[in-house]
């Protein structure tokens, strides 16, 4: 069975405040175009369809076309939700939809329920596992931990007793919304950090043929076995050295697996460029970046006159300036977002704490107080699907 395997669409995200709405569905396009010009058998998509719980009308429009090609051209298709969709708006009409071959998974619950799909050597078993907020479904799954890995762990748990009550040589493919420990981030993923913990290993996957991963943004594999997509478009300038692609995983009779890379069409490149102000627009080396999304990271001592005006003479698609001025560690004026750099919100606040009280950081009780409310606004936002 050939499996064209995608996620993180964000329909409805911009970049930088330039709307994207036509780059996917260039890239949407793309997908079906590549369905009918390889002879797909199935496509999944997991999760992070839309950038928002609550997207608007143009990115469902969007949705709703791609959902009318994918059934026209009779490919069936498999999606999740992710941490960014609402599970409820994404299944909605869930049971009359997979009457046209597009199957959604958006509830915990259903996670051992497969789609069941044939070809000619047999049965494949397609298990949806949409984000699992762990505080939302530990109860539902029946976890014996708090966190993400204890979470997963349940619903595989149930997913491997299916298939064993399955006939044999019955091949399986799950799909999952999750940070898989050896996968690489970018700036662009919204934090899904519990108790400290973010990250789960590949093992908890153990048992079945391929899986299908969504929430990170780089295209890349874990093992041979467990695969992320990574998005079709860039969303942060994080992602510059990013080859943007799709999964195509042929599935063998015995669960052998072969995997390409198909790559998505590229709007506009993005180019990251440091240095002082007269060296980025004198250098010649940098013309290639003319046409580029452009984020420039000035390290003049001192401000310059009218920087953005004068980058975007020479770069016209300039959209991020950042102000790095060239200082030591230890020099008081260093930048705030350079102390903060590669420090998440629990480090934040602990450091808050050491500030205030001059020196002296939390206890470890304080910690886990801390840490509890991190998690609670989360969980919250969860709950109330708070657009972002």
């Amino acid at each position: 069975m050939r499996i064209l395997h995608t996620s993180d669409w964000h329909l409805g995200r911009s970049f930088h405040r330039v709307p994207l709405l036509d780059a996917q569905a260039a890239y949407l396009d793309h997908l079906v175009e590549t369905v009918a010009r390889r002879e797909a058998d199935a496509v999944v998509v997991a999760g992070d369809v839309y950038d928002r719980a609550v997207p608007s009308l143009a990115a469902v429009r969007l949705f709703d076309d791609a959902l009318h090609r994918l059934a026209a051209a009779g490919v069936p298709t498999v999606m999740i939700s992710g941490n960014h969709d609402s599970a409820r708006r994404l299944g909605v009409g869930a049971g009359l939809i997979a009457r046209a071959g597009i199957h959604l998974r958006t509830d915990p619950a259903d996670c051992a329920t497969p789609v069941v799909l044939p070809d000619a050597h047999g049965d494949v078993a397609f298990y949806g596992l949409p984000y699992l907020e762990p505080a939302l479904v530990r109860d539902t799954l029946g976890a014996t931990g708090t966190g993400h890995e204890a979470v997963l762990t349940a619903a595989m748990d149930r997913v491997r007793a299916d298939l064993a009550g399955r006939p044999a040589g019955t091949r399986s493919v799950v799909l999952a919304h999750a940070f898989v420990a050896g996968g690489e981030p970018s700036d662009s993923e919204r934090d899904i950090t519990v108790g400290g913990v973010a990250a789960v290993p590949a093992g908890v996957f153990d048992g079945v043929d391929y899986v299908a991963l969504g929430h990170l943004h780089g295209c890349q594999t874990v093992t041979d076995r467990v695969r992320y997509s990574g998005s079709p478009l860039a969303y942060s300038f994080s992602e510059h050295v990013h080859r943007k692609s799709m999964w195509l995983v042929d599935l063998g009779p015995a669960g052998e697996l072969a995997a390409e890379r198909v790559d998505c069409p590229v709007p506009r490149p993005l180019a990251r460029l440091r240095g002082r102000l007269g060296t980025l627009l004198e250098d010649p080396a940098l013309e290639k970046h003319r046409e580029a999304w452009v984020e420039a990271t000035l390290t003049d001592p001192v401000r310059p006159e009218e920087p953005m005006a004068r980058l975007t003479a020479r770069f016209p698609h300039t959209l991020a300036l950042v102000l790095e001025p060239e200082r030591s560690p230890e020099d008081p004026l260093a930048s705030y977002a350079q102390r903060l750099g590669g420090r998440d919100d629990q480090q934040i606040a602990e450091d808050f704490v050491a500030h205030v009280r001059g020196g002296s950081g939390p206890s470890e009780q304080e910690r886990t107080v801390l840490r509890s409310a991190l998690d609670d606004v989360r969980v919250n936002d969860s709950v109330n699907e708070v657009p972002r």
